[in-house]
């Protein structure tokens, strides 16, 4: 029996078979569409009889060897690709629910999929009661007749709360409800919620997985019998991963394990620079002894990840002299890059949720979100420091 590859090696040695070229890196398969060989198997591809490409928004095989590799990641049987990681997370929901469901889902979302559920569903009668992660004990009790998912994030954009992946797998199985985790932050380098007993679990590849701010794209992976729910739902609603965008994110897989043991160890030491500074109120990082759920991230994630926020004293407009008094920090609104990456929450990526939702999940008006990079750790605090004293 062949020994079980280890994750690094199946991000490297995972690639779709060689062509008569022979070559040795997976070529891009820029092609709208693919020849049938003759009447038979164009109607046993459509028929789903046998395997193959019809058309890109289908399948490519750029964007199969990219979803086989997050597949081996997470532990998961099929995935489907897509346009975005916006598109992920709509299409994971999407795909099960139909008018008159109802979801549960954690307060701390990332703003975008607040607006789904808030702002869009409901236009199509569909409902959602949202559950606070300090209050672990009424969440069996938002379970309606007609709940069909339970949509989590965890660690949490930007609060990066910890929720307990087994415990809330339990009480899905219990009330036959899906159990949908948003990965993005932990990437599945760190944690695989599959393990943990989700059903579906969802990816901004445009973040980590990418690394360097080049390419958007998501991805949903689970069972082969949610995935072919998801499969119909996107084959006719079109949200398509970019043939050539999948071969960078297939690619980027191939260092993301180095990649995140720098990120993490980088932002490991940078939470514990801001902890012990006078002009920071708090710090949140999941793998500090501090954050209040830190033995379950333990138990949960190999490392806490390359997200940490900490709320400057002053404020919000000490927030903002905080961001402009940053020379080399990127002040944008993406995260997971190889430069370190400074974003004010309140004001941008969840400005569209009132103070007081944002008040419940800790984004305070003086948060700021930093996506620690892969720069020398040394030359992070620097910046991060002297950001610090010029905004006083």
């Amino acid at each position: 029996m062949s020994q079980k590859r280890k994750f690094e090696t199946n991000a490297i040695r995972t690639q779709m078979k060689r062509s008569q070229n022979r070559e040795h890196s997976s070529p891009i398969y820029m092609s709208t569409s693919f020849i049938f060989e003759d009447a038979e198997q164009a109607r046993a591809l459509f028929a789903d009889e046998i395997p193959g490409n019809i058309y890109t928004r289908f399948s490519n095989p750029n964007n199969s060897e990219f979803i086989d590799k997050i597949c081996l990641m997470e532990g998961a049987e099929d995935g489907f690709a897509t346009a975005s990681g916006m598109s992920a997370v709509f299409s994971s929901i999407a795909a099960f629910l139909r008018s008159g469901d109802h979801i549960v889902a954690s307060r701390s979302l990332f703003g975008s999929t607040i607006q789904i559920l808030t702002q869009l569903l409901p236009r199509w009668g569909i409902t959602c009661t949202f559950a606070d992660i300090d209050q672990p004990e009424i969440w069996e009790s938002l379970i309606k007749p007609n709940t069909k998912m339970v949509v989590v994030e965890t660690p949490s954009n930007p609060a990066l709360d910890i929720i307990d992946l087994e415990w809330l797998s339990k009480i899905c199985n219990k009330h036959n409800v899906l159990l949908n985790v948003d990965n993005c932050f932990a990437t599945p380098y760190l944690q695989q919620p599959l393990k943990w007993g989700a059903h579906i679990v969802t990816h901004s590849a445009t973040k980590f997985i990418d690394g360097q701010g080049r390419a958007i794209g998501g991805i949903i992976v689970g069972s082969k019998e949610l995935i072919k729910e998801v499969r119909f739902f996107c084959r006719h609603t079109g949200p398509a991963l970019s043939p050539f965008n999948a071969w960078i994110l297939s690619k980027s897989l191939e260092t993301l394990a180095l990649r995140m043991d720098r990120h993490c160890d980088n932002a490991l030491k940078l939470a514990q620079f801001l902890e012990a500074h006078p002009e920071v109120e708090k710090v949140k990082y999941p793998f500090l002894q501090s954050h209040p759920q830190y033995e379950l991230a333990k138990k949960q994630m190999k490392a806490g990840g390359g997200i940490v926020t900490f709320i400057v004293k002053g404020g919000l407009e000490r927030g903002r002299k905080f961001l402009n008094a940053a020379e080399m920090l990127s002040h944008t609104a993406n995260l997971g890059d190889s430069r370190t990456i400074i974003t004010h929450s309140a004001s941008t990526t969840h400005s569209k949720i009132s103070e007081e939702e944002r008040e419940k999940v800790g984004i305070l008006p003086g948060l700021i979100r930093i996506s620690t990079g892969l720069e020398h750790i040394d030359d992070i605090i620097y910046e991060v420091g002297q950001a610090l004293e010029k905004s006083k």
